[in-house]
């Protein structure tokens, strides 16, 4: 899980970058609109999948407006956007690493074609359906920060409250769960005053690809061609970003 934790506190260094072009809050809206589409609500409190959703536009400090703008057109109040189709491509990436590609998007041939572009310019090779997703699981990730606190108190307490693993990194411990334990935990975690910066489902390599730094750089320099696209939501890879990697890539995108 050290690749998903590393990439994280790469994305939350450049987060001003991805507000500054305005992509964060259309991603954010994206996730709302959907969630209150699936969950049949446009209540936080009945839909916990609007919950997350809405949790984390808050927490990127997104206007309240375009919440609610988010929700009405999620409810069909609004009469905009047409229908929204979740695709995932899968991906083969420089060195042997492996990538899913979310996407939200309502034009699929936009997408798909975007895509394609972007990967095969980098070198990278889409991969038939199943070739790369069974290398990932489904968890259920929570994102605290340590704020100047002794992170193995948090941890001993994160595991109290019913965490399965965790990871510190940056100031941050990503604490894991299965899936269908995040909602309880997230309410233990709540009652110990524990602050969450973020809580989702999210996609995680059960065994993390080891590459040469350079075509970690390569793989993180694609991973971030493809989310500067409108349509994709989030790219999950194995990569296991060594701290050379990780020293490269920062270097490489000062």
């Amino acid at each position: 899980m050290s690749g998903h934790s590393k990439w994280a506190q790469i994305k939350r260094k450049k987060g001003a970058t991805d507000t500054k072009r305005g992509q964060l809050f259309t991603r954010l809206a994206r996730d709302i609109t959907i969630a209150v589409r699936e969950g049949g609500s446009g209540d936080p409190d009945a839909n916990f999948s609007l919950r997350l959703a809405w949790d984390k536009a808050r927490a990127a400090n997104m206007p309240k407006e375009n919440i609610e703008r988010a929700i009405q057109r999620g409810l069909g109040s609004t009469g905009e956007g047409g229908h929204l189709e979740d695709i995932s491509y899968e991906v083969y990436g420089p060195g042997g690493s492996a990538l899913i590609v979310q996407v939200l998007t309502d034009n699929r041939n936009r997408a798909a074609s975007d895509v394609r572009r972007v990967i095969t310019r980098a070198g990278a090779n889409l991969a038939s359906a199943g070739s790369v997703a069974w290398m990932f699981e489904k968890r259920g990730v929570f994102t605290i920060p340590v704020k100047g606190k002794s992170a193995e108190d948090i941890e001993l307490e994160l595991i109290d409250a019913g965490v399965d693993d965790v990871e510190t990194a940056d100031e941050h411990i990503e604490a894991y769960v299965t899936p269908e334990h995040l909602r309880p935990v997230r309410e233990e975690l709540q009652k110990r005053h524990i602050p969450l910066e973020n809580a989702e489902v999210s996609l995680i390599a059960k065994n993390p690809a080891e590459v040469s730094a350079a075509d970690a750089v390569k793989t993180m320099q694609l991973i971030e061609q493809l989310e500067e696209l409108d349509d994709v939501q989030k790219v999950i890879t194995n990569l296991d970003i060594t701290d050379e990697a990780m020293a490269e890539f920062e270097k490489a995108t000062a």
